[in-house]
């Protein structure tokens, strides 16, 4: 990433904005920190594009445009049998 001072970014615009349309960002800086960026009109776009949610991204299922039936059932099976801590088992007491 190329870095030129305001100064010179002044001087050299139309040669910055030709850089940044190749895809080559550059760093304007002032006082010698980094204060902002041109780049490309196409890489601004992708950057503020609205991203989709995860939500948004299962409901869409990208797997579809592949041709990949996804089986999202739910198996019906239960696991493992919870147990009561609480019973006579467990606590020593007597079913009396």
């Amino acid at each position: 990433m190329k870095q030129v001072s305001v100064f010179e970014g002044k001087n050299k615009f139309s040669e910055l904005v030709a850089n940044a349309a190749k895809g080559e960002p550059q760093v304007i800086t002032k006082n010698g920190t980094a204060t902002a960026v041109v780049i490309s009109f196409t890489e601004y776009k992708r950057l503020t594009a609205k991203k989709q949610t995860l939500s948004e991204l299962l409901l869409d299922n990208p797997a579809r445009k592949y041709g990949i039936d996804l089986d999202l059932e739910r198996d019906k099976d239960m696991g493992r049998p919870t147990i009561d801590f609480n019973s006579a088992e467990f606590t020593g007491e007597s079913d009396k």
